[in-house]
């Protein structure tokens, strides 16, 4: 089977989506002939020629040949002459316009619901997500599979451990993280925050906080191993690698209540009400008092997610769009 992957996130960002794409595009080709496609750089010009011409028209012109396109966000064709699988990561911008550039709440409004007709399979990356193409855009339940995403490989709990007394938060810097409430939270525990993420939109500043900007996955691995906890209280998530992060190196984890964050942590970390300052710091102690039975079942959650068993689920999923 010949696929191709859009793999022109990764031009883009270094978060969740690129997580994704990345662990893709390493473990399929054990399974399927993947040819990777992309254009373009990283600038703000260019990603708007790539939404506008590059995914309707370029990415599907270039996937001739291949037995199946897989677009691993909905940036996507409208049509594909070339049968379509699309991954939903979230439905944020659809759910929460207000919380996002001009640009990508008038695109996404619509692209998405095209795109999400054009394929002949969706992944969603949790069963949260896929409540929500069935809500928002009437998407029948058959045709979606829900497929998680792994931490990347190489995080454990042994290694390099940084210093000092904090909280980590991991995301880029967005209103739906909630960093503000992280930041008051952190205090009223008596710990410091750093926060690790690239600069985003929305007039989020780290103020208060210690930003560290983007960050390599061994520096990364060492703050999240010397953190008292994560603290991950966003407003909305698809899913929520950096819980998976955190736990996959024995690091308790404090997250919201409800959503894709409680699905993901699966009874392995503290939950709390993101909009009460009160309660995530209420959180971060008792993460404190139940950290050698949260890292027990931060590392058994985070055991239970593998890109080989991915890469499996995925493949199936493109026999079934063809």
């Amino acid at each position: 089977m010949k696929v191709a992957l859009d793999v022109s996130p990764l031009k883009l960002t270094r978060a969740g989506s690129a997580r994704y794409v990345e662990g893709l595009r390493r473990h399929l080709p054990a399974h399927v002939e993947l040819g990777e496609l992309a254009w373009g750089g990283s600038g703000r010009a260019t990603a708007f020629v790539r939404d506008a011409v590059w995914y309707p028209l370029g990415l599907p012109r270039a996937a001739r040949g291949a037995d199946l396109l897989h677009a691993p966000t909905f940036r996507a064709p409208l049509r594909s002459s070339v049968p379509l699988v699309v991954t939903v990561l979230d439905l944020a911008v659809l759910r929460h316009p207000e919380l996002f550039n001009r640009w990508n709440a008038t695109y996404s409004r619509l692209t998405v619901p095209r795109v999400v007709r054009a394929a002949r399979r969706l992944i969603a990356i949790s069963e949260f997500t896929k409540a929500e193409l069935v809500e928002l855009l009437g998407v029948k339940p058959s045709r979606v599979d829900v497929i998680g995403v792994p931490p990347p490989e190489g995080l454990t709990p042994d290694g390099a451990r940084a210093e000092g007394d904090y909280v980590l938060a991991v995301g880029t810097l967005e209103p739906r993280k909630n960093l503000s409430r992280a930041a008051e939270a952190a205090a009223r525990a008596g710990a410091e925050l750093r926060v690790v993420g690239a600069r985003g939109w929305g007039n989020v500043e780290a103020n208060g906080v210690r930003w560290l900007g983007e960050v390599d996955d061994a520096e990364l691995a060492s703050l999240l191993r010397g953190a008292r906890a994560l603290v991950y209280p966003s407003l909305y998530e698809g899913f929520g690698i950096p819980i998976l992060e955190a736990m996959s190196v024995g690091t308790p984890v404090v997250t919201s209540r409800g959503g894709a964050t409680e699905e993901v942590a699966g009874g392995a970390a503290v939950l709390v009400d993101p909009l009460d300052p009160a309660s995530i710091a209420a959180g971060l102690e008792e993460a404190d008092r139940r950290r050698d039975e949260l890292r027990a079942l931060g590392l058994a959650r985070a055991g239970e997610f593998t890109w080989d068993d991915v890469a499996r689920r995925t493949v199936d999923v493109y026999r079934a769009a063809l």
